[in-house]
């Protein structure tokens, strides 16, 4: 949130420090804002190089979320988030933890803003990783239910 609110640029994308995903694809996911079909675009990964738990638990909040906010997303919990940075900043986040990703997309769906998907290469990392499947997911999928129904 503090590099979000600090950004100077007229687009912000979320970039995690882990190296799962390729700076290489955010020229691509500039494509459907240059042509004029989005202003808000999302890395879409591939899902099946990830493990079972964590494939079905962005399976089931992905689903979750377009059941909830009208959405057809194929992958809710990217990290890859690029928008205009005035769009980021009207947001108002409030997280602080893996929840911020359902935080974007509940508040984007609300705002009315259609997110487009591109797909990304994705390299799962195996070791060291901070999240817990069970307990984020269901942090993740309170904050769905929380910004669909305040």
């Amino acid at each position: 949130r503090t590099a979000l609110a600090r950004a100077t640029g007229d687009y912000v994308i979320i970039q995690d420090a882990d190296n799962e995903l390729d700076p290489n694809d955010i020229p691509r996911l500039l494509e459907p804002i240059r042509e004029g079909r989005a202003k808000v675009v999302y890395g879409a990964r591939t899902l099946r190089v990830q493990s079972w738990s964590t494939w079905l638990g962005t399976t089931v909040l992905t689903l979750a979320t377009n059941l909830l906010f009208g959405t057809h997303l194929t992958d809710m919990e990217t990290c890859y988030k690029l928008m205009p940075s005035a769009v980021m900043r009207v947001l108002d986040l409030r997280s602080n933890g893996f929840d911020i990703e359902p935080e974007i997309t509940a508040k984007l769906a609300r705002a009315g803003y259609a997110i487009v998907e591109v797909p990304i290469a994705y390299r799962p990392r195996t070791e060291d990783k901070k999240m817990r499947p069970l307990r984020e997911g269901a942090r993740a999928l309170g904050a769905l239910l929380h910004y669909r129904f305040q």
